[in-house]
């Protein structure tokens, strides 16, 4: 068993650990801001920090999707030596009073994934003006979905080829691509939903699609299936993180 059940949402256990992780790794941990008393942190690697452009990896945008957060940070524990002497910037949790309360809002009532464009905003405020000085190479974000009928992902990048049918194969093991061809009014091929072109008409603007305005050349929001079992999601979200970091590593060093 990859995480007990009846700690999906210990939202205090899940920072716990990430402070541990920092602190062995002698990386301070950056308050963005602070949710209802709880902090929403961002870690960066040195390399990040120094102006190597970076994969940024984020999770926890919606409570009620317990198993992005645990998922990034097992594979950041487990893979501590690699990401820190590469270039990476990471926000374990941006929603830390949604993860306990396993809601998808926030404590003000707001979903925070259609607030990613405003200056003013209590946390994307704080965000933007952390990320203005940052340079990014890729952008990982990590959701669920109670529909999905298996794992997907939505691309967004000016790539020639696209990296999700062998990104989905990697997680293919754990659970199998969502095989609907429409998603969420979506065009679907084999689980990837491929945007070349920023989204238009959207009630807000969410996280992937603000980095990819602001200057992220390619954005992945990866989608695991709520209502399977918790270890399975937990376990295709970490193979996804490391199938989709190795693939663009391996691709800026070619």
């Amino acid at each position: 068993m990859l995480l007990p059940f009846h700690q999906a949402h210990d939202v205090d256990a899940l920072l716990l650990r990430w402070q541990k992780l920092a602190r062995s790794l002698r990386l301070p941990l950056v308050t963005l801001t602070n949710s209802a008393g709880m902090p929403v942190w961002a870690l960066e690697s040195p390399a990040a920090r120094e102006g190597e452009p970076a994969i940024y990896l984020s999770a926890g945008v919606h409570g009620d999707e317990a198993a992005p957060p645990w998922a990034l940070l097992l594979w950041a524990e487990q893979n501590a030596a690699k990401w820190s002497r590469g270039s990476f910037l990471i926000l374990p949790c941006l929603n830390p009073i949604g993860l306990r309360l396993n809601t998808r809002l926030d404590h003000r009532g707001h979903d925070i994934n259609r607030r990613f464009h405003l200056t003013r905003d209590p946390l994307s405020g704080p965000w933007r003006r952390w990320l203005a000085t940052r340079r990014l190479q890729a952008g990982i974000c990590l959701h669920e979905d109670y529909d999905a009928q298996g794992c997907y992902l939505y691309e967004l990048g000016p790539q020639r080829q696209s990296l999700g049918p062998a990104l989905l194969q990697s997680c293919a093991g754990v659970i199998q691509p969502d095989p609907r061809r429409r998603i969420d009014t979506s065009l679907a091929r084999n689980g990837v939903i491929r945007r070349k072109k920023m989204p238009t008409h959207l009630p807000g603007m969410p996280e992937a699609v603000e980095l990819h305005r602001i200057g992220c050349p390619v954005t992945l929001t990866f989608e695991t299936p709520s209502e399977f079992s918790l270890d399975d999601r937990v376990a295709c979200q970490m193979a996804f993180i490391e199938a989709a970091t190795q693939r663009i590593a391996t691709s800026r060093s070619a």
